[in-house]
């Protein structure tokens, strides 16, 4: 049985880790964390703990790790199905049924072509009406629309358009009865792409639009004639199946019509390469809407596809870009950038954005530079702030006015339009000029009206993520609250701590200056050794870390009172750590903490593991696991750097 990977998504979505793990282990609430002893090897004091905002298991001892499938599957030593089946009796979301996916890519096909019904030609002077046609109002007609088609012998453009299809209409007595969605929108694709070099008006839209030859082969551009039945005519056996992709529709009066006409096509491929919709846009201005997409079907979902997705992981994007349209998508590419993506037609939402954070942690978003460019990244900015987890970078990329990716490349060239694409401000900036371009910020009103704003924004960030604290405490320095921010950064935490401390001093200097990046280096916590400073004040975070106020000055006081006993090693420390790379701007600091951080956990336990004390084999493999695993994390981050 194959399950589909948001249909795991959804059951560990309505999954407690807490409760499943609950169930076969004793735990205690330590902090933000639960903990208890290890089922997986023998341990007398506990340093097993779940996170259950992650929705996460770890053990610090043996490095058993993963979510609650894998816990599932660990301690009954069952396999991937039976947990899946448990779990979806658990959580109310059903598997797919054996063959029932498969099932529904089936339609019928028909044995004998379909005839096309000859009516009388209507009067040229009648007009004609057409609803649009992505909206779910079928056409209406004034008149006959396939008068003007009934000639059979009649050439189109000059040639005949279903030349190539002739052989479809010999031999149908032994066509198979069942067709296939995907089978048939690959013919269909087929189909435009060999449409193409037929028309004169296809092929000069996009000779305009500064396209290759080879650009439009890669992209596997077409043209769908202006025949209303065009694909009736090279398809006679698969009208179900194109009725069921929404490719043919049928008006009030019962006619069949074609969705896509007189347009140039743009195929759309899933992550798999797979073509499974297209888009069309007019090429006569009189022509409604200018951008039709197909509609949704059993292959085609648009809020979860990204035009350019699997293109560009084909060229292995480092980088993403998301954009407008299709031709900034493809502009681009033939320019050399292939990271660019563009939303099918919809506002981007939330399974746009997650779809491409898991490409990479780091994701810009183009918008126009106007008024209404403005407005559109403040719902995307709305919507991300959920998103971003510790450790996700967004960027705005704001336009010039008039132009869109497509032109300003062509203006600018691929150097300047690179330059101008890394100057893409971070979120954090991007958010400050935005709430304070309509308020005097000199004024106490004016940074009233500011953090204000500020607070609405940060609500939508996730709660136990360092970030909007962060955000919070940039603000405040910004706007004159407390110490301005530095501006030159050394992006090499490892060199950033003075010779007079250690790099576990130089840990804790972090945290007292800002606690809240104490996420990154809670994993220190079952790596130190108990001797050290630095394993008490990561025990006393854990206690006091979900009390810590809103206000990031404040939990900075509170930290000191929590750390009282400590006061003369603080002080110490304190008076020498130089932490100035970590107040750049909240996403430097972010990323730096979870930098250091990594790079501490990997001496840690290359350290543990040169001492060759292990409960079991199992312990000893798992450590090494999980150094490959830092190692490869460290070297990706060193790539994105």
């Amino acid at each position: 049985m194959a399950i589909p990977q948001h249909t795991i998504d959804q059951i560990l979505d309505r999954t407690d880790i807490v409760d499943v793990i609950g169930q076969f282990v004793k735990l205690k609430k330590t902090g933000r964390t639960y903990s208890g002893c290890c089922p997986f090897h023998q341990e007398k004091s506990p340093s097993f703990h779940v996170y259950r905002d992650k929705q996460y298991f770890h053990c610090f001892g043996c490095q058993a790790n993963g979510n609650a499938i894998r816990f599932l599957m660990d301690i009954g030593s069952r396999n991937f199905i039976e947990v899946m089946k448990d779990l979806s009796s658990q959580t109310g979301i059903e598997l797919p049924k054996d063959n029932t996916d498969s099932n529904k890519l089936k339609y019928k096909r028909e044995s004998k072509p379909k005839p096309v019904e000859k009516k009388p030609a209507a009067s040229t002077q009648e007009p004609l009406v057409q609803q649009p046609s992505n909206s779910d109002t079928p056409a209406v007609f004034e008149h006959d629309p396939f008068a003007e088609f009934q000639s059979a012998d009649e050439a189109f453009y000059g040639n005949d358009p279903f030349a190539h299809f002739d052989q479809i209409a010999d031999g149908f007595e032994d066509v198979p009865q069942d067709g296939n969605l995907y089978d048939l929108l690959e013919n269909v694709a087929q189909f435009y792409e060999q449409q193409l070099p037929l028309s004169q008006i296809g092929q000069a839209y996009f000779k305009q639009r500064g396209l290759s030859a080879e650009t439009i082969a890669y992209w596997r551009l077409g043209y769908a004639p202006e025949d209303w039945q065009h694909l009736e005519k090279a398809f006679p056996q698969d009208i179900e199946g194109l009725k069921l992709l929404g490719l043919i529709r049928t008006s009030d009066s019962g006619r069949d019509f074609d969705l896509l006409r007189e347009r140039v096509i743009f195929p759309i491929r899933d992550n798999k390469g797979r073509v499974v919709g297209f888009g069309g846009r007019a090429l006569n201005d009189e022509i409604k809407p200018k951008y039709i997409n197909s509609p949704d079907s059993e292959v085609f979902h648009k809020n979860q596809l990204l035009y350019g997705l699997y293109e560009g992981r084909k060229q292995k994007a480092q980088d993403w870009l998301m954009v407008e349209g299709y031709m900034d998508v493809i502009a681009l590419q033939q320019y050399g950038i292939h990271g660019a993506v563009a939303t099918l037609g919809t506002a981007s939402n939330t399974d746009h954005l997650n779809i491409l954070f898991k490409q990479n942690n780091r994701i810009t978003i183009a918008f126009d530079g106007d008024a209404a460019g403005q407005k559109a990244a403040r719902r995307t900015l709305e919507i991300a702030l959920p998103l971003l987890n510790d450790g996700r970078e967004l960027k705005f990329f704001v336009l010039p006015n008039d132009h869109d990716p497509d032109s300003l490349i062509r203006r600018e060239g691929i150097e300047n339009f690179r330059r101008l694409l890394d100057q893409s401000p971070l979120m954090s900036d991007f958010i400050f000029a935005l709430l304070t371009q309509n308020q005097n910020i000199a004024t106490p009103e004016g940074k009233s009206q500011v953090m204000g704003e500020l607070k609405n924004l940060t609500e939508l960030l996730p709660k136990h993520g360092s970030f909007r604290y962060l955000l919070q405490q940039f603000f405040r320095e910004k706007l004159g609250f407390n110490r301005k921010w530095q501006p030159q950064v050394n992006n090499d935490a490892s060199l950033s701590f003075s010779t007079k401390i250690d790099a576990e001093e130089y840990v804790i200097a972090i945290l007292i200056n800002h606690p809240y990046l104490y996420i990154h280096f809670e994993p220190l916590r079952a790596l130190v050794s108990q001797d050290l400073l630095l394993f008490h004040i990561l025990n006393i975070f854990n206690v006091i870390f979900d009390e810590l106020p809103d206000d990031p000055e404040l939990s900075t006081y509170y930290v000191l009172g929590a750390c009282a006993a400590h006061h003369h090693e603080l002080q110490h420390i304190l008076e020498h750590a130089n932490i100035s790379d970590y107040t750049s701007s909240p996403e430097q600091a972010d990323k730096l903490a979870a930098d250091f951080s990594t790079k501490l956990q990997y001496a840690f336990l290359e350290q543990k593991i040169k001492t060759n004390k292990f409960s079991s084999l199992a312990e000893m493999r798992n450590l090494k696991q999980r150094i490959a695993e830092i190692a490869k994390k460290r070297s990706l981050t060193l790539l994105e750097d």
